[in-house]
Formats: structure tokens, sequence, C-alpha cells
């Protein structure tokens, strides 16, 4: 089943929001109002809605010799669109943490990057060695 997913989730400015996924990441803008924007993010519904300041504490997790924040979403893409965009980030000097190589040489080998939104959301871009290996045990 090839299922495309929404999140809705709130945010503290929408404009400044619209302009992180659309001018920074590259996704294209949905259905949206002063108050919400719908983003598409590699063909998945991100859902917006300005809610003003909003306490949100990130707590972490150890994955290997990386501590990772708990609460984070993101998208796999092929290696190459994982390599353009890591560069066009890292280029315009946004804080891109956690660039590595997890589970190398095991089932389910990745890529890895998190870049942080104007919301404090942590966004992370993966890239499998082998597609087949998403969900493997």
């Amino acid at each position: 089943m090839n299922a495309k997913f929404h999140l809705a989730l709130p945010c503290k400015e929408i404009e400044e929001t619209k302009s992180f996924y659309v001018d920074i990441i590259g996704a294209s803008l949905g259905r949206n109002t002063g108050k919400w924007l719908d983003v598409n993010l590699f063909g998945n519904q991100l859902t917006f809605t300005q809610a003003g300041d909003f306490k949100f504490d990130f707590k972490s997790y150890k994955l290997e010799d990386y501590i990772l924040p708990s609460f984070h979403f993101g998208v796999i893409v092929p290696v190459d669109i994982w390599g353009k965009l890591y560069t066009r980030l890292f280029q315009m000097d946004l804080e891109v943490t956690t660039e590595a190589t997890f589970m190398q040489s095991k089932k389910g080998e990745h890529l890895s990057f998190l870049v942080q939104d104007p919301n404090g959301y942590m966004l992370e871009f993966k890239s499998f060695k082998d597609a087949d290996e998403i969900f493997a045990n």
C-alpha cells in the first residue's frame, strides 16, 4: 500500500512557516488562508494552523552515538534528493544537525539529517541504502 500521510501542527507565525517550507525546503503551497496553510512535502500533506505561542519541550533519546529528539517528523527520499537538499540547507547556513549514517552495515542502514523549522519542530530527511529495508526487522 502506497499511502500518503497528513500531519496537522500548530505554528507560531503563519508567514514565517510558509516561507520556511516553500522558500527554504522547496515544498509547494496548497490551500491556505491567513490563519492556516497546507504544504505538499514530497507528496504528503502538512497542515499548519496559527496558534500563537505554545510550549514545546523536546525530550531526547540515544541512537548509537547520537542524541536525537523524541518528537520529530520527516520524509524518506532517494539519495540524490537527500544530497541536494542537505547541500542547499547547509549552504543557507541553517543549523543542520545530526548528519549521520545510522545502522551502518546493518539491516536498515540510512543517511539522515535534521533541521529545525521556525516553530521548533525537528524535520528529518532520510535516505535508505536499500528501500526494501525501510520497515525490516
